[in-house]
């Protein structure tokens, strides 16, 4: 058998990120301002549910209660990838 190594994804990414360079290419910025912008949206509207601000009652607040906490958590974890560069 051959000696071929095939590369991991890691390796991959870590190969491109060399031959890139450092200079920021427009696709990471404009990424990078639609993630901020999506980290605002899910938190803001987590809120907003939590808050009561649209005015939603009956017998189904309990569901408000919980979106509302799933869309704030979601939006941390998307601002710690965004932090971190996961994404």
């Amino acid at each position: 058998m051959s000696d071929y190594n095939i590369p991991t994804p890691e390796e991959r990414r870590r190969r491109r990120e060399e031959e890139s360079g450092d200079a920021m290419k427009p696709n990471h910025i404009m990424r990078t301002i639609f993630g901020i912008i999506m980290v605002i949206v899910y938190v803001g509207m987590g809120v907003l549910l939590i808050i009561n601000f649209f005015n939603w009652g009956g017998d189904w607040a309990w569901t408000r209660y919980l979106v509302g906490i799933v869309l704030i958590i979601y939006g941390f974890w998307r601002a710690f990838r965004q932090i971190k560069g996961i994404d």
